[in-house]
């Protein structure tokens, strides 16, 4: 284990500083709510008004909606600025220098990017989620409890897989930098994938048909789509695994193409004009 010493070192560093940003966590708790809050009216309104067969219970609805404001934090629609700025400026020779794994070294401080926020909000959300809201007369909009305790063991165990497949996604975001002069429009164009792919914007189960096998596999669906679903008990408990091997077969082949393009891009990157 001394081989991965390193990378944990990475993490945890990159994982304390960014536990300092309480106030942005708690304005963006508060963004969340409001979003959260919007977007459960909208369903309401819809379920009241669409005669047609609902494939998602209202309650199921809420429960995804409120999960994926919790967790928006874990999803890859951000690139890490501090890689923008080495790659930008030739900076990154310097990392090309350190003893370690380059594409090893990202994707630590991916993990540290997308745990350290999503703790510092997806708490307080679940509090007011669970507890004010049935307080204040919203009971029918809260988060529910999963159906069972299986049902809870299976959410985890799908949403540790998701926090390891989001990861590498996060990383080929920032492999595309070197292709790039500033990466705006590739981060502009991956989060609009990452949100409407992932069930963010409209859970995945309320899209058309002829769409939804086609989105069930692509690996923005193992972000929020398949572990919602489980919490909810859209997905039953007894397929969690087949959910586990899809999340960790996108992350093996993910990391894998993300190790081939850096190898490329490494061969392509100038450094102060050379």
């Amino acid at each position: 284990m001394t081989g991965l010493r390193p990378y944990r070192a990475i993490a945890s560093a990159r994982f304390r500083m960014l536990l300092q940003y309480r106030g942005a966590a708690l304005a963006g708790l508060w963004t969340q709510v409001f979003f959260g809050l919007v977007l459960i009216m909208v369903y309401e309104a819809f379920y009241r008004s669409a005669p047609a067969v609902r494939p998602m219970a209202f309650a199921q609805i809420t429960t995804y909606v409120w999960l994926g404001q919790a967790l928006l934090a874990m999803l890859p629609w951000n690139v890490d600025t501090e890689i923008r700025e080495t790659v930008r400026s030739g900076a990154i020779a310097y990392e090309l220098a350190r003893p370690v794994d380059l594409y090893g070294a990202w994707y630590a401080r991916a993990v540290a990017q997308r745990t350290a926020p999503t703790l510092l909000r997806a708490a307080p959300m679940a509090v007011f989620a669970c507890a004010v809201l049935p307080v204040i007369g919203l009971g029918e909009w809260r988060l529910a409890p999963p159906p069972s305790w299986a049902a809870a063991a299976g959410f985890v165990a799908t949403v540790a897989c998701a926090l390891v497949l989001s990861c590498a996604l996060s990383v080929l975001v920032n492999i595309s930098l070197m292709w790039t002069v500033a990466g705006d429009g590739a981060v502009m164009l991956f989060t609009t994938a990452a949100s409407l792919l992932s069930g963010l914007v409209i859970p995945l189960p309320l899209m058309p048909e002829w769409a939804q096998v086609g989105l069930s596999w692509l690996p923005f669906a193992g972000l929020f789509d398949l572990p919602f679903r489980i919490y909810n008990g859209h997905i039953a408990a007894g397929d969690v695994a087949m959910v586990v091997v899809r999340q960790l077969g996108w992350t093996v082949a993910l990391i894998g193409s993300g190790r081939w393009l850096l190898g490329r891009g490494m061969r392509r990157v100038v450094v102060l004009g050379g």
